[in-house]
């Protein structure tokens, strides 16, 4: 089998853990450094000797990124371990990365409005939004009546309140530090 077919569903498993975690930075990081740790030439010697079991390989390799390998990456070293597929971190990374530059050439953003959204309120939020952060808009719509009237908007770690509810309980809050 190709490298490539044998390193994909691992490159796929990270970045399913790493999306649900929120940590695709993070991630890469992690199997950046696995990569570069595992090409080196004494450690490949050592991934792939006969004499030590898969458990050993896996921990050694954690022991020698030190920091850099949180207990989730600890894990996936495990589980590549196992199967004897650790030589396939260089090529799990390059995966990682692809499947991450896709991912991030688009943004989920939810609108949560007191009324539904018009296509044209939609439209219009989708060009400001694609225009502020140059990735294409998916957008998400939700209804919750208690916000009174506007919206609060969610793009990733940005939140924008311009709910009336919202604006009245900053107005509120100001007026108690006064």
């Amino acid at each position: 089998m190709e490298l490539a077919t044998l390193a994909r569903p691992y490159a796929i498993a990270a970045f399913k853990a790493a999306k649900a975690a929120e940590k695709l930075a993070h991630w890469s990081n992690m199997l950046s450094v696995l990569s570069v740790a595992s090409s080196h030439e004494r450690v490949s010697v050592l991934l792939e000797s006969p004499e030590l079991p898969a458990e050993a390989k896996a921990y050694r390799l954690g022991e020698i990124c030190g920091e850099e390998i949180d207990g989730s990456g600890k894990s996936f070293l495990q589980a590549l371990a196992e199967h004897n597929r650790l030589p396939l971190l260089p090529e799990v990374s390059i995966q990682f990365e692809m499947l991450r530059a896709k991912e991030e050439e688009s943004i989920d953003v939810e609108v949560i409005s007191a009324f539904e959204l018009t296509e044209t309120q939609a439209t219009q939020i989708k060009a400001v939004l694609k225009t502020r952060f140059e990735k294409e808009i998916s957008i998400e719509s939700k209804v919750d009546r208690g916000l009174i009237g506007g919206a609060i908007i969610r793009a990733g770690d940005l939140v924008i309140d311009g709910s009336a509810k919202g604006k009245l309980t900053k107005l509120a809050e100001t007026l108690t530090r006064n």
